[in-house]
């Protein structure tokens, strides 16, 4: 967190803070927003399929999506190294847009949601710590609730995301909208939030050394118990059509419409009055040794390629800036043997590896 107490050292020069003084929100956005100009000026970041990996940094992501049988691809993906120009931060996501407008919905919620998380993060741990001239106390007051703040920060960031498209004046989202799966690192944990039925898998070492994948997220299908209590308690409906037996989707009371086969998602305003909604579900992990690296991924992948599977593609991919190539060009090859006659889905993935290479002894 050194870099981060260097940041707000300065910044609490410039604004000529007194040891002993209180936070007030007007002084959280004003360091907030400097800290938002700043990282965007100095952060390493992609929006389409690539490989990130600052140098001197323990973290390499490697990113790709392709578009599938559908029309335009309307999955998008992001990455940004040094995340608010933390050396010890960096942010995935990927997002997988629906509807006739959800390409446009994907692609807004990807360039909104991290610069305002960062800036919501950065006002939670102004307001609960006070920023003082001793930066000592607010890196171990950052350390100790850390989840918390991103928790909050993630729930309040996602709410005015969603409430942002709804007044949209150029995207139109009653019929359309985006998933959101986005993994925060930063040092030794990440915090993962979901919206959506996108799915975070890690692959870590088990006792014997083989690796094993462990499933960070839920797939919010309108068939989980307590997503179709929800639902059927906002007068939403759960249910099949008779050509698609064993996909649940949500339906208005009053109309076969829109068929949404996932039960959080950002727009989709139709239906917003009758369950679904946007709120995500915060998780965090720690990462140890064992853990070798996570994959972010849309529902193209896991509708053909199994959570094992991933894990051994990305595993025994030698180059490991390729990884998630490799593993969006197996997908649509199982799609193609698994699928036949069906559209292949728009396909996206990033591999997230938590540390460098073993070097070969000599």
């Amino acid at each position: 967190m050194g870099h981060f107490s260097y940041l707000l050292n300065g910044l609490s020069r410039s604004l000529s803070i007194k040891k002993g003084g209180n936070c007030t929100n007007k002084l959280g956005k004003e360091v907030s927003r400097t800290m938002v100009n700043d990282a965007k000026k100095t952060e390493l970041i992609f929006r389409s399929s690539g490989v990130v990996n600052a140098e001197g940094s323990k973290n390499l992501a490697s990113a790709y999506s392709k578009r599938g049988q559908k029309g335009i691809n309307q999955d998008t993906l992001i990455v940004l190294e040094e995340y608010g120009c933390q050396e010890d931060m960096m942010f995935c996501g990927v997002f997988d847009g629906h509807g006739p407008w959800g390409h446009f919905v994907a692609r807004h919620v990807r360039e909104s949601l991290p610069s305002l998380l960062l800036c919501n993060w950065q006002e939670e741990a102004l307001d609960q710590n006070c920023l003082e001239s001793d930066l000592k106390d607010l890196d171990s007051a950052i350390q100790t609730h850390n989840f918390d703040l991103w928790r909050q920060s993630f729930l309040k960031t996602c709410a005015a995301v969603d409430k942002e498209l709804a007044r949209h004046p150029k995207i139109d989202c009653f019929n359309s909208g985006t998933t959101a799966l986005s993994i925060v690192r930063q040092g030794e944990f990440i915090v993962i939030a979901n919206v959506g039925d996108s799915r975070a898998v890690l692959g870590t070492s088990s006792d014997d050394g083989t690796l094993v994948p462990v499933q960070l997220t839920v797939d919010f299908k309108p068939n989980l118990p307590q997503e179709a209590e929800r639902i059927s308690q906002c007068n939403g409906r759960v249910f099949c059509l008779d050509d698609e037996p064993g996909v649940h989707r949500v339906w208005r009371p009053d109309v076969e419409a829109p068929g949404l086969a996932m039960s959080r998602a950002f727009g989709d305003y139709c239906v917003k009055d009758y369950g679904v909604t946007s709120v995500p579900e915060v998780t965090q992990r720690r990462i140890t040794t064992k853990d070798q690296f996570v994959v972010l991924a849309t529902d193209g992948v896991w509708d053909v390629i199994s959570n094992e599977e991933a894990v051994r593609i990305v595993s025994s991919t030698p180059d490991r800036g390729k990884s998630a190539k490799r593993l969006v060009e197996c997908a649509v090859k199982a799609w193609k043997r698994k699928r036949k006659g069906i559209a292949i889905d728009d396909i996206s993935a990033i591999c997230l590896f938590f540390h460098s290479p073993a070097q070969p002894s000599s």
